[in-house]
Parts: C-alpha cells; sequence; structure tokens
C-alpha cells in the first residue's frame, strides 16, 4: 500500500508496543518517520545490552523496526532535558522523604512537549505512541481515557500531558489487549516481536533506587540522608536504618531485624531527624488528602464527585473533591496508603478529569 496523507512520527522507545504502533500506522497508508530519544546514558549498566529503555540496545532495535518497516529513523538527544526535569526531580523527591513518579514526569516534560516540537519541525503535526490508553473525540473536544486492557492501562502516567496536544496525538494500542498487540507484532513480522517487558523504571535498570539516590546525591555534592532510629508512635526505638531514602510511606518488608513480633508498616518519615516511624497498616492510611499542582484534561471545576488512584495499580477510590487554585482537597471514601510525591489522578468513569501529585496540606 502506498504511503498517503499527513506525514506523522511515531516514538520508537525500541519495545514492541511502539514498533506496533508505528507498523499498524505504516499498514493503513500513513506516511510514518520513527524518532527515537536517547535519554539516559546507561552505558557500564545493565541496561546498555538487557533491552531496558534508554540504553543503546533500544536504540539499536528501534533502528531495525524503522529499517523493516521502510520509513526514516531519527535518534533525538533529549538527555539534558531528562536529566534535569526527570532524574534530578526522582533524586531530590527520595531525599525529602517523598515516593516520585518519574513515568508521569517524563510525559510531562519529555514525550508530548519537545518531541511534538521536533515532529512539527519536519512538517508532522501528530505524534503516535504505543501507550496502553484512548484520546477520544466526542464533537465538544477531545479527552483522555482509559486503555481497554485494565492490567496495561497507562492513563495514570498521561494526566500531566499538555491537554491542548490531545487532538494531535494518536495511541492506536489503546483498544487492544496485550495479547492483541504481540500477535500483530508477529503478523507484522517486527524484528523485535519477542522482547521482553521492562519491568523497571528506566534509569534504574538493577532496581536498586535507594543505591542510585545515593550515587545521584553524592555527584550533585548533596549530603546523604543520615542513619537512624526506626520508631513506633511513641518514640520507642525498634531498630536502626541507613537512610530514610530507603524507605517510603506504607512500607512493609525490608524493614530489618525490628524488637518487636508486631506486623508494622512505614507510617512516616523525617529526613531532617534521620527517623522512620512504623506502625499498623491503619497508621499509614488517609482519607483527607491533598493534591497539589492540579493539572486539567477537562474542563476545571470548584467541586466534583469523582475517583482518586494515588497508585499505578491501585483502586480508584470515590470521593468529594473541592479545588481551591491549583489544590484538591480530597476526602475519601475508604482509607488508602497516599505518599507525598506520588502521582493522584481524578477519573470520572474512565476518563482522566485531572492530576497533581500528593502532599502533606
Amino acid at each position: 500500500m502506498s504511503a498517503s496523507g499527513p506525514l506523522v512520527v511515531a516514538a520508537l522507545s525500541g519495545g514492541v508496543d511502539s514498533a506496533t504502533a508505528a507498523a499498524l500506522l505504516v499498514e493503513q497508508g500513513h506516511r510514518v518517520v520513527g524518532m527515537t530519544m536517547r535519554l539516559y546514558d546507561a552505558r557500564g549498566t545493565a541496561a546498555s545490552s538487557g533491552g531496558r529503555c534508554c540504553g543503546p540496545r533500544d536504540v539499536e532495535d528501534a533502528r531495525a523496526v524503522s529499517a523493516h518497516l521502510g520509513i526514516p529513523h531519527y535518534v533525538i538527544d533529549l538527555s539534558a532535558e531528562f536529566s534535569a526535569a526527570v532524574v534530578e526531580d526522582f533524586v531530590e523527591a527520595y531525599l525529602a522523604g517523598e515516593t516520585p513518579n518519574p513515568c508521569v514526569k517524563c510525559n510531562q516534560h519529555i514525550k508530548f512537549t519537545p518531541l511534538l516540537e521536533k515532529a512539527r519541525a519536519i512538517g508532522a503535526d501528530v505524534l503516535v505512541t504505543g501507550h496502553y490508553a484512548q484520546i477520544v473525540d466526542d464533537g465538544t473536544g477531545h479527552s483522555l481515557r482509559r486503555g481497554v486492557d485494565a492490567g496495561k492501562d497507562q492513563s495514570y502516567f498521561l494526566f500531566s500531558m499538555p491537554a491542548v496536544e490531545l487532538p494531535h496525538v494518536r495511541f492506536p494500542l489503546g483498544g487492544m489487549t496485550k495479547d492483541e498487540v504481540r500477535a500483530h507484532a508477529l503478523r507484522l513480522g517486527l524484528p523485535n516481536a519477542a522482547k521482553p517487558e521492562s519491568q523497571e523504571i528506566c534509569f534504574v535498570p538493577d532496581g536498586d533506587y535507594a543505591g542510585f539516590v545515593s550515587a545521584q546525591a553524592l555527584k550533585r555534592g548533596r549530603a546523604l540522608p543520615m542513619a537512624g532510629d526506626i520508631v513506633d508512635a511513641s518514640g520507642n526505638v525498634l531498630g536502626r536504618h541507613e537512610g530514610t531514602h530507603r524507605y517510603t510511606l506504607g512500607q512493609h518488608r525490608g524493614l530489618g531485624n525490628l524488637t518487636t513480633k508486631d506486623k508494622l508498616y512505614v507510617t512516616a518519615l523525617d529526613p531532617t531527624a534521620a527517623r522512620v516511624t512504623v506502625g499498623p497498616k491503619a497508621a499509614a492510611e488517609r482519607t483527607e488528602v491533598v493534591i497539589r499542582d492540579l493539572r486539567w484534561l477537562a474542563p476545571p471545576r470548584t467541586t466534583l464527585d469523582a475517583a482518586v488512584q494515588v497508585r499505578h495499580r491501585g483502586t480508584p477510590i470515590p470521593a468529594t473533591i473541592q479545588i481551591d487554585g491549583d489544590r484538591a482537597r480530597v476526602t475519601l471514601a475508604e482509607p488508602t496508603v497516599a505518599a507525598q510525591g506520588q502521582a493522584a489522578v481524578i477519573y470520572d468513569g474512565d476518563r482522566v478529569v485531572a492530576g497533581g501529585w500528593l502532599t502533606a496540606s
């Protein structure tokens, strides 16, 4: 089939999802250009050869996919922007006792602004990615909605993409299951059709977040969080820790040998005092939370009844929401662990209404 119609750019990460999204557009007869972002220097790490996002192997896989599809391929170096907007934020959040979400920050600052600018620079006005989400035009405007595969839905990570760019983004996989995507990849003969998925954050391929934060803090001349006490709500010392950046609110495993047999969870972190407080799970849960830096993907409101999701795999919880400027005060219908710094996304059914980051007040 000969290519025709407007030029579109396909963001190719090296993975099977983005490759399949690009291949389906080519199959439909679109003029497609592949673009791969070089985001993080993974040389000397497992990412350099293990098929993790950001590694040289991924750039080569994306190039092979483009060659297979017969489309041009460009590599865009956004490593400086990625380091400033995503990696530094990740490190600073952990040092402050928060739980960051780098995938959301990447979508906000990297994937849907600089990449669209690069696309427009070559005459394209549409960006295609392999995300499992849907953009729907109901005649009154475009909205971001969940993907049909509940186990793969990525709308939670996408709330921070600029609302004005919704008409210029396509998610071809949003109406498919992962199994269907794999089947298309095999049918289309993609060279990475059997490539395994990356489960870790792309710039921490070994999963050692604490070690990464320590190394990056030292590299930036920052003092590491001090070792200190693990205490209960009454201040009784139950054990020791090697830095609050090694813990997150609600954590149960990895607390070390404590002088108690009770089942305990992290209920508070105080980096200044080098103190980790533990207690029963209920002590880590909240029904009242505050969302800061609220970003809207639907017309803004002052009050609404909706559902709030505070973790990627979390269940959306019915809530009453009061809006005050760029903050939302949320009353949840049931308690949940809500770690500061984590993304909180507001849904109306399967539609993303808004989202922001959890804060203390």
